[in-house]
């Protein structure tokens, strides 16, 4: 661990282009160098300070597991403290003199507070900003994405604990954290999440309460989350599709990590069949027991969902082939027990069905996916998109039973497989139904999918999503603003009463036209990219005080579209600072802990004085900081 540290240590001492390490242990000086802190009455607490701020900028975890099985070490929080000491004599003449001192600003009550000093300067400024101002809300991670100065910011304030799976538990949890930094529901504009979440029906009961107190709050799932992991999850809540997708990864596994060459006579048929199950990248590992090496999966090709049916479509035979080896000449039993269950499946009618059944869905879904995550959208071009898929689902839900059957029967007339009587009789379970196969993959299976994806995609797109999408639409500024629309914006205006009074939505309809005559003539808005640098341009020229109401439109428009990366950044830093080092941290510290940890550019704002000011005004502390 102490190399480890001093490592660490080293590089933020000599990489002075890092901005992440550079300086970590303070922020204008090392405490080991620093001569005037000799006298410093306050010298142990903020080397304390500085040690929670270097583990939470490298995102290292405060302690290990169980720190009385490895009596070698102290945890992370401690070690780096040790180190500092063994590096500076100060800080350790300051410990030898003052031991008890020395214990109490090294207490675990003590790393929490000042991880919650730290959270709560970083999100001072954050509060400071968003004002009255509205917000779009993320939730579980809670991200607030908000418009300061024409900049379009998002933020993270906290995680919230799932104690209980309801939409009334989330709701009150939402109201918790927003009474704690003086925030209001009033103010929520929009409500952002992945859309792929097992949660999806939590979030739609949360609007309804939502909207009860807010009918400005407008719920749209994240366009740059892939539609086809949507169409994937709520597959999986049906069995005879989801069990389709617990299996394909299964497949991957079996296959990538126990194969070898013995199966793969032929190099043109490993190169098939990594490309049928989706693997972009192999190589091989010799073992000195063994008269033959195995395929490793090294990286796993990212590609989509349709991409990967399709290739299992097409490559069928060939993991068929390497199953069956390895059913036989499996490295281990439990290899050849799950090639073994494999074979059973893939040779079944349930996964031809299902298989060929979402290929379909994902076929017709998939030009909409790839539309939905290209950087630069149209939206009337997109939300027409949506319709048309909906429409060819609806389509495909009418017509396309009978042609499903007509791509299976020849697909195993092609591989010389015996297709199904589909006039014979459903048995289950040795008993039977009184209906007939078809009846059972048309009505039980075809038709509920369909119906699931149909509706899926109804939520994903409600109408009010798509009639503010195009109302906002004609705010673009392409081609001198030629979507411009009055009646548009002025639709947009009355979705949101809360932001616009009557009298104001009358001047607003006068300033509209002036402000669209004004910057079209204007030089400095001829070049922008989008809405966003459009709202920065306002604030550069000035005209956001010219034509208030046209700018509290554009923030409107910009803190609702919304998107992951920031919520997913959060999750990660979650996992890592509850890592396995660290899983006797409790919730509230993890969740302090994560804001620091995905603010870092905000948490180099915050001096040691913030801190132990925070810290003096906590009644654990008070006067004992002096």
């Amino acid at each position: 661990m102490e190399n480890f540290l001093k490592r660490k240590l080293s590089i933020s001492e000599s990489d002075s282009d890092d901005d992440e390490c550079e300086n970590l242990m303070s922020q204008d000086q090392s405490l080991a160098d620093a001569d005037d802190l000799k006298n410093d009455p306050q010298l142990l607490l903020k080397v304390s300070i500085s040690a929670a701020r270097y583990l939470l900028k490298c995102e290292i975890p405060f302690h290990v597991a169980d720190e009385s099985e490895m009596p070698f070490q102290s945890g992370m929080f401690l070690e780096t403290i040790k180190l500092i000491r063994d590096t500076c004599e100060n800080v350790r003449e300051a410990s030898l003199q003052n031991p008890e001192e020395s214990n109490r600003v090294e207490t675990l009550s003590m790393q929490k507070d000042i991880v919650t000093c730290y959270a709560q300067e970083i999100l001072k400024p954050i509060l400071e900003e968003i004002g009255d101002d509205v917000f779009n809300e993320k939730l579980m991670s809670v991200v607030l994405r908000y418009v300061t100065c024409g900049i379009v910011k998002e933020r993270f304030i906290g995680l919230i604990h799932m104690e209980e799976t309801s939409a009334l538990f989330l709701k009150s949890s939402i109201e918790s954290l927003f009474a704690e930094y003086g925030l209001s529901l009033k103010k929520v504009r929009g409500v952002g999440y992945d859309g792929a979440s097992n949660m999806r029906n939590v979030f739609r009961d949360l609007k309804t309460l939502i909207m009860k107190e807010n009918d400005s709050v407008y719920y749209v799932h994240c366009f740059a989350y892939q539609l086809q992991l949507v169409v994937v999850a709520v597959a999986q809540e049906h069995y005879g599709s989801g069990v389709l997708f617990d299996k394909i990864p299964i497949m991957k596994d079996v296959v990538g990590a126990s194969c070898s060459r013995k199966n793969l006579e032929r190099e043109s048929q490993k190169e098939k069949l990594h490309e049928a199950i989706g693997y972009k990248e192999i190589e091989i590992e010799s073992e000195s027991d063994e008269d033959f090496p195995i395929v490793k999966v090294v990286d796993v090709c990212g590609g989509s969902h349709y991409t990967t049916l399709s290739r299992l479509v097409d490559l069928f035979s060939y993991v068929f082939d390497v199953l069956e080896y390895i059913e036989v000449e499996g490295r281990n039993n439990h290899s050849r027990y799950q090639a073994y269950s494999l074979l059973a499946y893939i040779d079944s009618f349930d996964f031809m069905f299902y298989l060929h059944l979402m290929l379909n869905i994902l076929g017709i879904i998939d030009p909409l996916s790839q539309a939905l995550e290209r950087k630069e959208q149209d939206i009337l071009n997109t939300i027409s998109l949506v319709k048309s898929t909906i429409r060819q689902l609806q389509k495909f839900r009418v017509d396309g039973f009978d042609l499903l059957l007509k791509e299976i029967s020849s697909f195993f007339e092609k591989h010389d497989m015996e297709m199904l009587n589909m006039e014979e009789e459903y048995v289950i379970r040795r008993q039977k139904t009184n209906i007939t196969l078809r009846q059972h993959y048309e009505f039980n299976c075809f038709n509920i999918v369909m119906d699931m994806q149909i509706q899926a995609l109804h939520d994903f797109f409600n109408d009010a999503s798509c009639e503010l999408l195009t109302c906002i639409s004609a705010l673009n500024l392409s081609d001198s603003f030629c979507d411009f629309d009055t009646s548009k914006l002025m639709r947009l205006a009355e979705m949101y009463p809360y932001d616009f009074t009557c009298e104001e939505r009358v001047a607003l309809k006068l300033q509209l036209d002036l402000y669209i005559d004004n910057v079209q003539h204007d030089e400095r808005f001829a070049n922008l990219n989008g809405i966003s640098d459009l709202a920065k341009m306002m604030v550069e020229t000035r005209k956001h005080l010219t034509f208030p109401l046209v700018y509290r439109l554009l923030k409107l428009a910009l803190v609702l579209p919304v998107a992951t990366p920031t919520v997913e950044r959060c999750v990660s830093a979650k996992e890592t600072v509850k890592s396995y080092l660290s899983n006797q941290i409790c919730d509230d510290f993890v969740r302090t802990c994560v804001i620091p940890v995905v603010e870092k550019e905000a948490l180099c704002n915050v001096t040691n004085e913030d801190v132990i000011n925070r810290l003096q005004k906590m009644e654990t502390h008070g006067e004992q900081l002096w």
